[in-house]
């Protein structure tokens, strides 16, 4: 669950975005955004898909999962 925050935590700093700005785009609270950063909860389906559509990133890249 670290490796997603990390990879959230990266792709929102590639952006130039605080957690504040990219939680009122997404529109979820802030302080949820921050708990999917550091691990301390696992984002739902439908806000991992958002994730991804925001980024115009597969779920893969998402989960930095490699291809085998």
């Amino acid at each position: 669950m670290l490796k997603l925050g990390k990879k959230l935590r990266e792709l929102r700093r590639a952006e130039n975005l605080t957690q504040e700005q990219l939680a009122a785009k997404l529109n979820i609270s802030r302080v949820n955004y921050t708990r999917y950063e550091t691990g301390a909860v696992r984002p739902d389906y439908e806000t991992v898909i958002l994730l991804a559509d925001f980024y115009e990133i597969s779920l893969d890249e998402l989960f930095d999962r490699k291809q085998k």
